[in-house]
């Protein structure tokens, strides 16, 4: 693994990529969760927006309206909210319009966002990864050394054939496998509160048992998570006593067990 520049590595004990190959499945909603959910749990947490030509960050965490600005020491600033450092291009490039940037600078962008960022103390930084295995997944890896990455799918099969891509890229990168996390798994019938299966289940453990990595959790298809998304405020964070909220706590132990496991 490319090592950062000397003098210059992020203070993050733990990075962590978190990726699909696919968009539509809910990366985005997942990374925020995650670092709602280990703030809530007392850690230090970073988040990085680095889908670059689709943030969503900003408005999921309540800041469409944020700034990045650097400090006295001429570093960039995150912004923070519930006890999350962020930072997303979101905060530079005005909503709506298109980012058609590539090559040498959206490299130089992602150095910047990695090593000109004032992270300060934290616990882990959490990457929301662009779908896809191309120029920002690979910058990304030569910027920064990850301690892993988590898999995010439906019970689609087309959502589990990129998961498969996705694991190929971290593996052929040396970034191991932390775990597979399945999204919109089922709905829970709001009438007889039965459980009703959205797409073929068993798909995600499926392919689990493939790539012999865990499955960390199933996040059920609930309205109320594009509701609370829209209005800027995690459903971890919302909802507390949610079974979504419920689930992503429960990631979240299997995810700190999977990084000591990876230590070892």
């Amino acid at each position: 693994m490319t090592a950062p520049e000397a003098g210059r590595a992020p203070a993050p004990r733990h990075v962590i990529a978190v990726a699909s190959g696919k968009g539509g499945v809910g990366k985005s909603t997942v990374a925020v969760n995650l670092a709602a959910a280990l703030a809530q749990a007392g850690a230090r947490c970073g988040l990085l927006d680095a889908d670059f030509y689709g943030p969503s960050v900003p408005l999921m965490m309540g800041l469409r309206d944020g700034r990045l600005r650097t400090g006295a020491e001429g570093r960039i600033r995150p912004l923070e909210i519930h006890g999350i450092k962020i930072v997303s291009i979101g905060f530079m490039v005005p909503e709506g319009e298109a980012l058609m940037w590539r090559g040498a600078i959206l490299h130089k962008l992602i150095h910047d966002f990695i090593h000109d960022v004032d992270w300060g103390e934290c616990d882990y930084l959490i990457v929301d990864l662009p779908p896809g295995t191309g120029d920002v997944p690979l910058s990304l890896h030569q910027a920064i050394p990850f301690r892993g990455a988590l898999l995010v799918t439906t019970p689609q099969a087309v959502a589990l054939a990129d998961a498969t891509r996705a694991a190929a890229l971290c593996r052929e990168l040396g970034i191991p496998l932390l775990g597979l996390i399945e999204n919109m798994s089922g709905l829970v019938c709001p009438h007889c509160q039965g459980h009703v299966d959205l797409f073929t289940p068993g798909g995600a453990q499926d392919l689990s048992e493939q790539l012999g990595i865990p499955l960390l959790g199933r996040i059920p298809f609930d309205p109320q998570i594009g509701l609370c998304g829209d209005l800027g405020l995690p459903p971890v964070l919302a909802q507390p006593d949610s079974p979504t909220a419920t689930t992503f706590r429960e990631i979240v132990l299997h995810l700190t067990h999977q990084l000591s496991v990876v230590a070892a």
